[in-house]
């Protein structure tokens, strides 16, 4: 009987495997899979298989998990000891941010609000016993994308120029714009402080790696010829792609949370600014001390 049931497994894998051989045009199981599974690793290749297996069993899935529970726990200690910024509401409110800037935010926070906790389920995805949960969470996570790709171009060169680095961001950066201190003080900053500016470039530059390095990695079996000339296998690209999305996987995360916090919570009314398109005066001459120097000089305010 057991002889019976050998023979019938390894038939089972011989049809398979002689269906996937007859596949000519896959990149993964073509007539090619028999000599990539030898040759993998070997000279030639990136040799990614080691570290692509210690990087995903025994970094990603802790550093996700200190990120995910760390940087709220920090932000939660921030909120009882600091508290949040609160400015007046009595004086003059100032158009900071107008329509085109408040629609391509929002298609880009929604895009965010969608693919950092599927990503994180698909992380965790053995804790939540996987099944069809994951499998919405990731279908969910493939449609997000394409809702971010709508937004990061347009928010990538409609604020590229406020969004390169200067002095003031050094200043802003050694006194960590203020934010721990209780007390009021013009804090070095234009429109958008360093903070606001790494969140920017992670998300953007760092989106476009993802979206790129996500699809590579959603579709997997696809011809990329340029590839076989520089004698890189299939499986190269989808794990150089996996450990680079982790990468900046885990930067995104940390600083959305951030993001999250700062606008919500840490400054009373933040958020509104991305519904209205007005800040406070106060705020803008708190938080944005050099920008509000700028709308003085224009009489703005």
């Amino acid at each position: 009987m057991k002889k019976l049931a050998f023979l019938l497994i390894l038939s089972s894998v011989g049809l398979f495997a002689g269906h996937l051989l007859q596949e000519q045009n896959s990149a993964i199981f073509g007539k090619d899979l028999l000599p990539n599974i030898l040759n993998y690793d070997k000279e030639g290749g990136l040799r990614l298989g080691y570290w692509f297996t210690f990087i995903q069993s025994k970094i990603f899935v802790k550093a996700f998990l200190a990120i995910t529970f760390g940087v709220p726990l920090a932000f939660l200690v921030h909120y009882l000891i600091i508290g949040p910024m609160i400015f007046s509401h009595d004086r003059k409110k100032i158009y900071v941010f107008n329509i085109f800037h408040r629609i391509i935010h929002w298609l880009a926070g929604v895009a965010f609000i969608v693919l950092v906790p599927t990503g994180l389920v698909m992380v965790f995805a053995s804790s939540f016993g996987g099944g069809e949960f994951v499998r919405v969470c990731k279908d969910l996570h493939f449609v997000a994308t394409f809702v971010f790709i709508i937004s990061v171009v347009p928010m990538f060169l409609m604020w590229l120029k406020e969004m390169l680095f200067n002095m003031a961001d050094v200043k802003w950066m050694m006194i960590l714009g203020g934010y721990l201190s209780k007390e009021k003080f013009p804090i070095p900053a234009y429109k958008f402080n360093a903070g606001q500016k790494m969140w920017f470039w992670a998300s953007t530059l760092g989106g476009m790696l993802m979206i790129v390095t996500g699809l590579i990695m959603y579709f997997q079996d696809f011809h990329v010829p340029f590839l076989q000339a520089w004698g890189l296998s299939q499986i190269d690209l989808l794990r150089a792609s996996g450990i680079l999305h982790n990468v900046f996987g885990l930067l995104i995360t940390a600083l959305f949370f951030t993001h999250l916090y700062m606008s919500i919570f840490a400054i009373k009314g933040a958020i509104h600014s991305m519904i209205s398109g007005y800040k406070e005066e106060e705020e803008l001459e708190i938080l944005h001390s050099l920008f509000y120097k700028k709308l003085k000089e224009k009489k703005v305010v």
